[in-house]
């Protein structure tokens, strides 16, 4: 009956030892994540002013062609 004690002991150990490396590796993905998105949000701050059309002014834009009304 002991043996069986021992492997259930050596099963759980085992396992707990594959949920800390987990644990380890999802927030080491976590970090990254976050260094990425902070590196993003940058990004995308500094391209929006491109982005963005400037406002047209219809009235400085010369017309071109006919128009009825233009004699």
């Amino acid at each position: 009956m002991s043996i069986y004690l021992i492997r259930a002991f050596v099963k759980m150990r085992e396992t707990l030892l594959a949920n800390v490396t987990i644990l380890k590796r999802l927030a080491e993905i976590d970090r990254r994540l976050v260094e990425h998105d902070s590196v993003l949000r940058e990004m995308i701050e500094r391209l929006q002013p491109l982005l963005d059309a400037p406002a047209v002014d219809d009235e400085t834009k010369p017309r071109i062609g006919f128009h009825p009304g233009d004699r």
